[in-house]
């Protein structure tokens, strides 16, 4: 019979726990407090969901006392903070990272299992925090977990999305978009802050008047208000006292009931506006191929810019009463252009509600911002229509007019008569429609603009923002992204974690370069079996998955090849595919016996409005449905699609990876961190030398990583020159040209010659950006290298140590460290 709780629990103050080290019996005894005072439920009926709530609770009171101590040390010591600005947070789930970082593991687990329950089922009740898509929320997550393990005061600021991107299906291999409703329980994590309420203003009018002191200024008027209302997640640092906050936006409306309206039976309309209202945070990512969509983004943007520095001159006004120190005391990142319009907010509220001069105003503006750069594609650098702009927030386009007057008044000045200048470093592009570019308008307001790669930055230098780096030489610098050691490793993969600890201990967790410690071992035959042993137990809890949300059965001891990430034309699924297409070709011909068994695995949501990116899903679960159903193959090559990736299926997947796929069209991907995770956990790199994938080899070594295609200056030649087009390819290439044909005639559509004879058509097209056809050679020639490699057990173990023992770069305290030292100018040990 299952224990209940009151069988195991007499309890006495139910916050004994809060402070010194807890016991197994006071987390019981605060467990119960929680479950009956917080949810009125009884202890001999609770459910799994119910202990998961308490335990969230229990968790939370110790987070808030060590919050309220960080934050009075802060005061006390007049320390500079740092405002992390982000549209998105990927945090995943937050049971798992707040027992290891407050060092809780063993009591919870310990608890629970005197109470009748098993922490990892409790675990997986705790939905995914719909706060991000890809790459850029998650770095933000890992951010905000190193700078409370940093100790750096600081604040992350978003916006608390009541649904995430999208819940993803697949139907008959389709991509189907259902609401993420991840709130759908509430979470536990947070606390709703009311008294901390700001007007946010849209719309409306300028109004220029002369003020008592003979002063022209301005005044924005008649607008339409809505509401901020803070919510709190609390992070905490690893093995510290230090917790920072996390404070996402939610909209309310200003007026709840139109009375007015109501009394006269019109319903509707009496709520009409609280509706509107708050809609702004409803949504991650509204879609944007409507005007509608892309006014809602826009709101969003200027919303939570707007509550924020609300909140930042309420907190810098307790102890301030002019703004002369103010860049000396808030340091401002905008992480990617989402946040720019936080420029133009600023120099308002300096100008027109503190009453300083434009000059006093931009020195401190341009004093106060950094901004972070993520994407190296120009079709990717975010504009606004200047009529939206105007509609929504005039004052703020009189102030960008202003600024970029100023700023080409300086340009003409330095480069006389240079009219492409003058055009081309504008913030207003003057084409048929007048758009303003925020990556520009970030890039003049800000002390600091920073890549997140080494090739990253070089490209930003010398071609996309060339002009700007000539004008501002110092201006560009380069922090490449990481990874924080906590979730990818210690939480996510146990074994691993575990077995490099008893070798080496654990001061690895903070520490990462610790992990060299290792690569001594590298060689050893019984390291390297526990290391197989490790790994196999991974593959085989992924297998198990992989059956319980597919029904296929995949082979162990067979290579997982893996690529999971937002679908997306440059990171070149469709390549991946292809592969395999052709390895399954060939199997059919020449017979399943002397291939390398293969299990590839996909995981990644496409846009919902990404017509390209969603037919590429179809065409993977199409060869998977082919291949998977030929006896002819057996388990030599099986393929899979996992629906709806997020943090949660990442953390179960990784760990399992014999090969990740890194292959983006060189010059394209700014970064990446599931290189880096993947590689953490030894998994061996199939890429191109794009983004960190170039770091990752100086670290790792050439022969410890797959290399192939045309580098980035190779591509960018070829899509000019054209040295070889994927016709050329396609004749001379009977293996591709099968592939591709195969694609075309309904090998893989039932016969359906339509449904994907646009990508046959696109993989032909010579002005292909992606470049699928000229690097599709040496792909498949690195992949055959791949498959003999693997079947040497002992040098693919000894590769695979080697690249986790020298991913220490790839910490994100590192890249932390970086930014406190290089851009905030705070000091960390």
């Amino acid at each position: 019979m299952k224990k209940t709780l009151l069988d195991t629990v007499v309890a006495p103050h139910p916050y004994a726990c809060i402070f010194g080290s807890t016991s197994v019996d006071q987390f019981k005894q605060t467990i119960l407090h929680h479950l009956m005072s917080f949810q009125g439920r009884d202890p001999q009926r609770a459910g799994n969901r119910d202990v998961y709530k308490a335990l969230a609770y229990a968790l939370r009171d110790v987070l808030v006392e060590k919050w309220i101590t960080t934050q009075k040390n802060v005061y006390a010591k007049k320390k500079k903070r740092v405002y992390y600005l982000s549209l998105e947070f990927l945090v995943g789930r937050s049971l798992g990272n707040s027992l290891i970082n407050m060092g809780l593991m063993n009591e919870v687990t310990e608890a629970l299992e005197q109470l009748g329950y098993d922490l990892e089922t409790i675990r997986d009740i705790e939905e995914d925090a719909g706060l991000g898509n890809g790459g850029l929320g998650r770095l933000a997550a890992c951010f905000m977990d190193s700078i409370a393990t940093m100790q750096i005061p600081a604040y992350g600021y978003g916006i608390r999305y009541e649904y995430g991107l999208f819940y993803q299906k697949l139907v008959d291999g389709f991509q189907v978009e259902t609401p993420d409703n991840w709130l759908r329980y509430g979470t536990p994590w947070e606390f709703e802050r009311a008294s901390f309420v700001y007007p946010v203003h849209f719309y409306g009018r300028v109004n220029s008047y002369q003020d008592d002191d003979g002063n022209y200024r301005e005044e924005w008027v008649d607008t339409e208000d809505v509401m901020a209302m803070a919510c709190d997640t609390l992070v905490p640092g690893f093995n510290n006292d230090h917790v920072i906050n996390l404070r996402l936006w939610t909209a309310r409306s200003s007026r709840e009931l139109d009375l007015s309206s109501f009394n006269i039976g019109d319903y509707v309309k009496a709520v009409q506006s609280k509706v509107k209202s708050e809609t702004i945070s409803k949504v991650l990512y509204p879609s944007d191929d409507i005007r509608e969509g892309q006014e809602l983004r826009l709101k969003q943007q200027y919303f939570f810019v707007a509550a924020t520095f609300s909140d930042i001159f309420r907190r810098y006004t307790k102890k301030n009463k002019t703004f002369d120190s103010f860049y000396d005391e808030v340091a401002v990142q905008l992480n990617d252009t989402h946040p720019a319009i936080a420029i133009p907010e600023l120099m308002r509220l300096l100008m027109d509600q503190e009453g300083l001069g434009w000059e006093k105003a931009w020195d401190i503006s341009t004093k106060t911002f950094a901004y972070t750069n993520h994407t190296l594609m120009p079709e990717a650098l975010e504009t606004w229509s200047v009529d939206m702009m105007g509609r929504l927030l005039p004052r703020h386009l009189e102030i960008i007019y202003e600024i970029n007057r100023r700023f080409l008044a300086k340009v003409a000045t330095l480069y006389p008569g240079n009219t492409r200048k003058l055009r081309e470093m504008s913030i207003i592009s003057e084409g048929e429609v007048k758009r303003i570019r925020m990556a520009h308008l970030a890039i003049i307001g800000s002390y600091s603009v920073n890549g997140v790669a080494a090739l990253h930055t070089q490209l930003l230098k010398t071609r996309i923002f060339k002009d700007f780096h000539e004008l501002y030489p110092g201006k560009f610098n380069s922090k490449t992204n990481g990874i924080t050691p906590r979730r990818w490793l210690l939480k996510s993969n146990p074994g691993l974690a575990a077995l490099i600890g008893s070798e080496i201990g654990y001061d690895w967790v903070t520490d990462l370069d610790q992990l060299r410690k290792i690569e001594k071992k590298a060689g050893n035959a019984s390291f390297q079996k526990k290391w197989r042993q490790v790994k196999y137990e991974n593959k085989k809890r992924l297998a198990s998955l992989i059956k319980e949300e597919c029904g296929i059965d995949v082979n162990l001891d067979s290579m997982f090849d893996i690529q999971v990430k937002r679908i997306h034309e440059y990171k070149r699924q469709l390549l991946n595919i292809l592969h395999v297409i052709i390895l399954y070709q060939r199997i059919i011909k020449e017979g399943a016996g002397k291939f390398t068994p293969r299990t590839v695995i996909f995981a990644g949501k496409a846009a919902p409005s990404y017509f390209k990116a969603k037919l590429i899903i179809k065409l993977i679960s199409s060869v998977a449905d082919v291949v998977n159903n030929d006896p002819r193959v057996g388990d030599v090559l099986k393929v899979v699609f996992l629906s709806n990736y997020n943090v949660s299926l990442a953390e179960k997947i990784i760990p399992a990876a014999d090969l990740s796929e890194q292959i983006s069209t060189a010059g394209t991907e700014a970064s990446g961190t599931g290189n880096m995770k993947f590689a953490l956990n030894g998994a061996l790199t199939i890429g191109t030398l794009d983004g960190a994938n170039i770091e990752i080899r100086e670290e790792v070594g050439d022969e410890n990583i797959f290399i192939f295609g045309l580098t980035a200056e190779e591509a960018a030649y070829e899509k000019l020159h054209k040295s070889r087009t994927p016709y050329q390819i396609y004749f001379a290439n009977k293996v591709i040209s099968e592939a591709i044909d195969s694609i075309r005639s309904g090998v893989f559509s039932r016969g359906d010659t339509d449904l994907f004879s646009s990508i046959a058509d696109s993989l032909l097209d010579e002005n292909d950006p992606y470049l699928l056809l000229l690097d599709l050679e040496s792909y498949l020639e690195c992949q055959e290298k791949i498959s003999r490699a693997f079947c040497d057990t002992k040098h693919w173990a000894r590769k695979s140590i080697l690249n986790v023992a020298r991913m220490g770069k790839f910490s994100s305290d590192r890249t932390i460290k970086e930014y406190a030292r290089e851009i905030w100018g705070i000091e960390v040990d």
